[in-house]
């Protein structure tokens, strides 16, 4: 197969005419997005510019710490994000969140590079930070979405919530529904990816491993691991940090802690 071909810095800004249009279509329509059109271009050429010289380093560097290290950022900032769509500040959710987040990450990487792929060793930096970062790339919007479905369906339905626990249920009874309610809300969109995947569209890891000149059925081996490990991986994470994040919804005496607007 031939090599893939070199993008040049202009090939690369002729790509902006994308961006342009985005642009337009906001002022046309008085979207008001144009301000966050311009910082999330800057901020994707920056960020994997950054992130191309970082790699770069690392995959030369076969330190252990360093690309553990690289993992906890990467885990750290998408933590950031999920606290920038979720703006509840009466419900301490962020640190379950991050230790959650690692936890299970960690993991599902762990066992997708060493057990399955069958890398020597399992943090080899090349696959390691990959997958990792695809995890937790598609699992943080997930938990953004499951987290922010379970605050607005305790405040929306605050009323029968403590109805229910002065009929004396338990937290865990009073809010049942709304807890299957915020996890389902947050598995949907990878459950969705799975069903069009290869049919409606050809997924980034398969596209960019075809690009590079693999075997396109060797790609599409990779891509439905990477199908699975972002399945599983959202539902873990999602329950176990909407099942810790419920809990801290609540006081010691199980009263609901949330106000209704």
């Amino acid at each position: 197969m031939n090599p893939p071909l070199d993008i040049s810095l202009w090939q690369l800004l002729l790509g902006l005419v994308f961006i342009l249009v985005a642009q337009v279509t906001s002022v046309v329509y008085h979207l008001g997005l144009n301000r966050d059109i311009s910082i999330g271009t800057l901020r994707t050429f920056a960020q994997l510019f950054l992130m191309g010289y970082v790699l770069s380093f690392i995959f030369g560097s076969d330190n252990v710490w360093l690309t553990l290290g690289v993992f906890g950022v990467m885990v750290v900032s998408a933590s950031f994000i999920i606290k920038g769509r979720v703006r509840e500040k009466s419900v301490p959710y962020i640190l379950p969140t991050v230790l959650t987040m690692f936890a299970s990450y960690f993991a599902t990487a762990v066992f997708v590079s060493g057990v399955i792929v069958g890398v020597e060793p399992w943090w080899e930096p090349r696959y390691f930070l990959p997958l990792g970062g695809m995890v937790i790339g598609n699992s943080m919007s997930a938990l953004a979405i499951a987290i922010e479905r379970l605050f607005s369906e305790l405040r929306q339905q605050k009323n029968m919530v403590e109805t229910r626990l002065c009929l004396g249920a338990n937290y865990r009874e009073a809010s049942q529904d709304i807890f299957r309610n915020a996890i389902s809300a947050g598995m949907i969109p990878s459950i969705n990816a799975m069903m069009g995947v290869g049919l409606v569209f050809i997924p980034g890891m398969m596209a960019g491993q075809v690009l590079a000149g693999a075997d396109p059925l060797q790609a599409v081996r990779y891509q439905i691991v990477i199908m699975l490990m972002l399945v599983g991986s959202t539902a873990l994470t999602s329950f176990v940090t909407i099942r810790i994040v419920r809990r801290r919804c609540f006081g010691k005496g199980e009263e609901l802690l949330l106000g209704s607007g």
